[in-house]
């Protein structure tokens, strides 16, 4: 199948270097291993800073109370409880109660109680100036310090509080915890004492004062009873009074009637004449309207007939009009009627009204005397009733307030410690298994995100996987880098079951991986380059005879890929020719260690013949064109017909035909030696290579329209990307099948 040609834009989505790509969690976990080395030093130095931390962290001490606070009712005793007063009182009960254990006032009374100005183990330096704003600065300052190391923390849905101190004295701790408890129910106690005592006397001075008010009106109220010889005010027996009530009930009902015919009569003026009228004639307007809509009827029917002048017309219109009067007479008469009789009551309702009036005004007149006089005396009267019904409020509120002093006096309280604080058995802080934990877990963390970041800022290919999805091309070969090492140059011989005898190059030539499959046929990388050569001659449904070798920059092993490629055809039995196409920077004679003296460029010149240049080398049916000495022109040498009769010339010689060919991106031969051979293979560096690169290099073959046959990975390291096992243990069971073979 012929691969695809078609260049990447630089709008395709595949262009953006490294973005384009999914990552999966397989992907991920591979990355993560990896890069392992790093994420276990970050370990170690965060498990290291962790030790550090906890060694010269000072040793820190919590002591821990338990409190119960029941809620003071800010009720008094006697009352009814209204349970939303209750429920708004305690959301702020409770958060006041957690606010004065922090307050200043109650650190300072734990300092004093203490004497912890003078502790070595709390003040730094004991004693001091004995200035008074001094001692309230250093006490205020102590008390700072007991708040730095309180803590609060209520027990959800229930009434209790754990209160924490930490310090770097155990002893220390729970005594300021103790005391800090102690003093927190003493303060409790000492406020309400001192609440009860100032309500206390605040009751007895009120209820002395109102004693005295009450007496004096009551002197007024006797005296004043003497001078006006008041008897009494009772309404049962004041006939003035009971008068004035009955006048004015009836002025009510007066008032009643009158509203009510006003009512009626602007009703009646709201109703329509007509209907007010055929209801006062007890239907007579409607029978008449009913005779006029029959003679209408009669008029419009007979108007299809007659015409309007014919006489019996005429008589009957007026029979019509003079019906119509009647009726307009009727209504006026019948409503006329209706109107005075409402018109008439009403009138009789206000005279009513307006004569009860002016009674019930005559009757105040008399009763003003009376009322003058016995204004001041109810007066008294209610003053003295109200000052009476203060003096019983005044008299429960003393005795609820005398009920709480008795309660102080036996110390009983709404806070009690439920849990007293115990000497600690080790140190809160540090904790090595916090600190630990904290440290790996943290380093591990931190390894991995710097391990993603640092794939992610890698912008070089790395796996064969990802080589295929940027360039859309198949890829031919993948070959492991000789000197990975996760696994040695020996590993590739016989996989991961080595054996001493295994075949192992010198060490010399350990970092040198051309003709590696004439030197060492059974190693993995040998095996490799076969796998190449297969996939290369099954790229094409026509025979390959010249394919050019190029990659897009120096360095990737374009060189060392064309030597060991042609060691591969030539080990079956095929005549294979190497052509150092390279006229910038040739190397292939110093890989098959023959002279450059003479080459292609004297070809290409007209100073050779083309068979004098195919020189054999030490490998059978194998031959190298060397590149020759360098020319000032090279580009167009290589682009010049002469390029195509040696290629002629060598499709016609040999089975095969390498050319050997410059980076694709560094100059233009690589283009036009692949715009002359059958088909060009890529050669790309893992890890070095970067994804711009590829797809540049795709991208400027395939606007010349250049035959790219794939991609070849070289330097593959799996023990360093950490995926892509399966070419991995592809060439390991070879291996281990070639040593069965061997040994068989």
């Amino acid at each position: 199948m012929k691969p695809s040609n078609i260049p990447l834009s630089p709008q395709d989505p595949l262009a953006e270097t490294g973005r384009s790509f999914g990552v999966s969690a397989r992907e991920y976990a591979a990355i993560v291993t990896s890069r392992w080395r790093l994420i276990a030093v970050v370990t170690a130095l965060t498990v290291a800073l962790g030790l550090l931390h906890f060694y010269l962290t000072p040793r820190l001490y919590r002591a821990q109370t338990l409190l119960q606070i029941e809620q003071r009712s800010p009720l008094s005793v006697g009352r009814e409880a209204n349970p939303y007063l209750q429920a708004y009182l305690t959301q702020k009960y409770y958060p006041t109660q957690y606010r004065l254990l922090r307050s200043r006032d109650l650190a300072e009374r734990v300092v004093k109680r203490l004497n912890l100005n003078d502790d070595p183990r709390f003040a730094a330096r004991p004693g001091g100036n004995t200035d008074p704003a001094s001692d309230e600065l250093a006490l205020a300052r102590f008390a700072s310090r007991i708040l730095g190391g309180l803590s609060i923390k209520p027990v959800p849905g229930t009434e209790l509080v754990s209160v924490e101190y930490v310090a770097s004295d155990p002893n220390l701790a729970i005594e300021v915890i103790n005391t800090l408890a102690q003093e927190y129910i003493n303060w409790n106690l000492e406020n309400r004492s001192l609440e009860v005592d100032k309500t206390s006397q605040f009751l007895q001075t009120e209820l002395q004062a109102l004693r005295q008010e009450i007496a004096d009106k009551e002197k007024q109220l006797e005296e004043y009873s003497r001078r006006s010889d008041i008897v009494t005010l009772d309404p049962s027996s004041n006939l003035t009074l009971q008068r004035l009530e009955r006048l004015n009930a009836d002025l009510i009902t007066a008032q009643g009637a009158r509203r009510e015919k006003q009512a009626g009569l602007r009703e009646l003026e709201a109703l329509p004449r007509a209907s007010v009228a055929d209801e006062e004639a007890n239907g007579l307007v409607s029978a008449m309207r009913r005779d006029q809509l029959k003679r209408q009827s009669e008029y419009d029917s007979k108007l299809q007939v007659y015409k309007p002048d014919w006489p019996e017309m005429v008589e009957l219109k007026a029979a019509i009009d003079e019906g119509e009067r009647a009726i307009n007479r009727e209504i006026e008469k019948q409503y006329g009627e209706a109107r005075r009789r409402r018109e008439a009551e009403y009138q009789t309702a206000l005279r009513q009204e307006r004569g009860l009036e002016s009674e019930i005004a005559r009757v105040k007149s008399q009763a003003l005397d009376l009322n003058s006089v016995s204004v001041e005396f109810n007066s008294l009267k209610m003053e003295i009733g109200a000052r009476r019904d203060r003096q019983d409020t005044l008299l429960q509120e003393l005795a609820t307030a005398d009920m709480s002093a008795r309660m102080f006096q036996q110390r009983e309280s709404n806070i009690r410690v439920v849990e007293s604080a115990l000497i600690p058995s080790k140190p809160f802080r540090p904790s090595l298994r916090l600190d630990l934990a904290t440290g790996l877990t943290a380093g591990v963390a931190l390894g991995i995100a710097l391990a993603l970041l640092l794939h992610f800022l890698d912008r070089t290919v790395k796996t064969p996987e990802e080589l295929e999805r940027l360039l859309g091309l198949p890829l031919l070969g993948v070959i492991p880098d000789a000197n990975d090492k996760g696994r040695s140059y020996a590993s590739y011989g016989y996989g991961r079951t080595r054996r001493k005898t295994a075949e192992v190059p010198d060490k010399s030539q350990e970092r040198n991986i051309e003709l590696v499959p004439a030197l060492h046929p059974r190693l993995a990388i040998s095996e490799s380059y076969r796998s190449l050569r297969t996939a290369l001659l099954l790229s094409s449904a026509e025979q390959l005879n010249v394919i050019s070798v190029t990659s897009a920059e120096s360095g990737e092993g374009k060189t060392s890929t064309a030597a060991n490629l042609g060691v591969v055809m030539a080990q079956l039995g095929k005549r294979v020719l190497i052509v150092d196409a390279d006229l910038r920077k040739p190397r292939l004679f110093k890989v098959f260690g023959v002279s450059n003296r003479t080459g292609l460029v004297h070809y290409l010149t007209g100073s050779a013949s083309a068979e004098s240049l195919c020189l054999p080398t030490s490998e059978k049916d194998l031959f190298l064109c060397p590149a020759g000495p360098h020319p000032p022109n090279p580009s167009e040498l290589l682009a010049s017909d002469r390029m195509d009769s040696f290629l002629e010339f060598a499709a016609s010689a040999f089975d095969f035909v390498i050319v050997d060919s410059p980076p694709v991106l560094a100059v233009t031969d690589a283009v036009l030696i692949g715009g002359k051979c059958q088909g060009t293979a890529l050669c790309f560096r893992a890890n070095t290579v970067e994804r711009s690169s590829v797809q540049a290099c795709k991208h400027r073959l395939g606007l010349s329209e250049i035959r790219v046959l794939g991609a070849i990975l070289n330097r593959y390291s799996p023990s360093r990307v950490g995926y892509g096992a399966r070419y991995d243990y592809y060439y390991d069971a070879y291996g281990e099948e070639s040593k069965s073979s061997s040994a068989a």
